[in-house]
């Protein structure tokens, strides 16, 4: 357990036992009421947004008369009230995240085949794409920039970016609408929540429907994105953020504790494990966190998260604390211990991994260049980070002369007869009665 006053105990367990219990608990009353505001919005256009708006964010925060849209002119002095120092940041992070992203870019190809066809794939951009940025208990300027640059790396005709008004001025958090400044981003609307999800799936008078909606939010954004899905895409459906440290003797006591808090202070759903082969560095950790826990601002909220969702897990060796990532596929993954790079290879199932003791989870929160949005609840399993592949469509051909379809077209009606579908095949043997050909004697 952690000492000190901060009453905080965190759970204790052997590695071959311990499981992460990370499902995400349906929420009944959350899901009706989101599915009313879906269908409210669908119907109702601006007048029902505005409603909502008013309802589950700040009556009279958007007036009735007022526009939705937000100003370049708001925009622009949002980004030249920031102190200078946090300009520069923020500009050689953008400068950072997109070249790394621009790497990304996958290429068209083609196959020529034997017979004189060709068959290959291209790329094509989005037309447009809606970001949710959230404003409630934090803004994040880091999510402005890791969700809209993929996909101007991609070629997105258009990005359309809502946000939740402020209670003190009407418009969305002035972090926000910097950032989307700073991206060249004109299309940003003072709405959030369901509403504005439902805004981006089906349009409105104000908000022109999009083709997939990308951004994290809260539990009611989150429903609303898994339930348009399918009319809309959508990036995934997030859920706590998560880490899990991976620590030999060597790893730093305060360094594995500082870590944990940092995932921790998110949200009092978030998941902060450490899986060591130190029972000696566990109790130093526990220690440390009670220390750390007292001078962190974010305190109730870390605190909260650890009660529920911490963990020290001993492990015998580095290689079982990997099968433990591996069996938790979690978002984060530090490596905290000697010759980290050596056990990269071992990882098969994290979203991000950070190698060594200089590379904190928070320098791929805001700089290093790798996207932030992650997979989380054991998604890892099968999904990966947003990338510049998540704004962009693969689309096929295939170009076949006469002397290709000739040379095939027995094995294409004899494969489609066999599924049952003459239809299929009389379109090839059609093409070769006509041409003098094999194939029509099978219709």
């Amino acid at each position: 357990m952690c000492g000190g006053e901060s009453g905080v105990r965190l759970q204790r367990a052997e590695a071959d036992n311990w499981r992460w219990q990370r499902s995400a608990a349906a929420d009944a009353a959350a899901e009706a009421t989101v599915r009313e505001v879906l269908a409210a919005v669908r119907d109702g256009g601006d007048a029902a947004l505005r409603r909502y708006t008013a309802h589950f964010d700040w009556p009279g925060a958007v007036d009735a008369a007022a526009p939705l849209r937000v100003p370049a002119a708001v925009l622009a002095r949002a980004w030249a009230d920031l102190a200078p120092p946090l300009q520069a940041a923020l500009q050689r992070a953008r400068d950072r995240i997109r070249q790394f992203h621009e790497l990304q870019r996958p290429q068209d190809g083609s196959l020529a085949g034997d017979d004189g066809e060709q068959t290959g794939w291209v790329w094509r951009p989005l037309r447009r794409v809606g970001v949710y940025a959230p404003g409630g208990r934090a803004a994040y300027p880091s999510t402005v920039l890791m969700n809209v640059i993929p996909a101007q790396v991609a070629g997105v005709d258009e990005l359309v970016l809502v946000s939740p008004p402020q209670p003190d001025t009407g418009w969305p958090h002035p972090l926000v609408m910097a950032a989307a400044h700073l991206l060249g981003v004109q299309e940003v609307y003072r709405v959030g929540g369901a509403q504005a999800v439902a805004a981006l799936a089906y349009g409105t008078e104000s908000i022109r429907a999009v083709d997939k909606i990308a951004g994290p939010g809260n539990l009611y954004v989150a429903l609303a994105k898994r339930l348009v899905m399918g009319d809309v895409g959508i990036d995934s459906v997030a859920g706590p953020s998560e880490v899990f440290i991976v620590a030999d003797e060597s790893a730093s006591p305060r360094y594995v504790a500082a870590d944990m808090l940092a995932q921790a202070e998110h949200d009092p759903q978030a998941g902060a494990v450490c899986v060591t082969t130190s029972p000696a560095l566990a109790d130093r950790v526990e220690a440390e966190l009670a220390a750390q826990l007292a001078q962190l601002p974010r305190r109730e909220i870390a605190e909260a998260a650890l009660m529920r969702w911490g963990a020290l897990v001993l492990a015998r060796s580095v290689a079982d604390a990997v099968a433990v990532v591996n069996r938790c596929a979690p978002e984060h993954v530090e490596l905290l211990v000697d010759e980290p790079e050596r056990w990269l290879p071992a990882l098969r199932t994290a979203g991000a991994v950070f190698l060594g003791p200089y590379a904190p989870e928070p320098v791929g929160d805001y700089y290093a260049g790798p996207n932030h949005v992650l997979p989380t609840h054991g998604s890892a399993r099968f999904a990966s980070g947003l990338g510049v592949t998540d704004f962009l469509r693969r689309m096929t051909y295939v170009a076949y002369p006469l002397s290709a379809l000739r040379a095939h077209a027995q094995d294409i009606v004899t494969l489609a007869e066999a599924e049952g579908l003459s239809g299929h095949a009389r379109a090839v043997q059609v093409r070769m009665a006509e041409h003098g050909a094999g194939g029509e004697q099978h219709g």
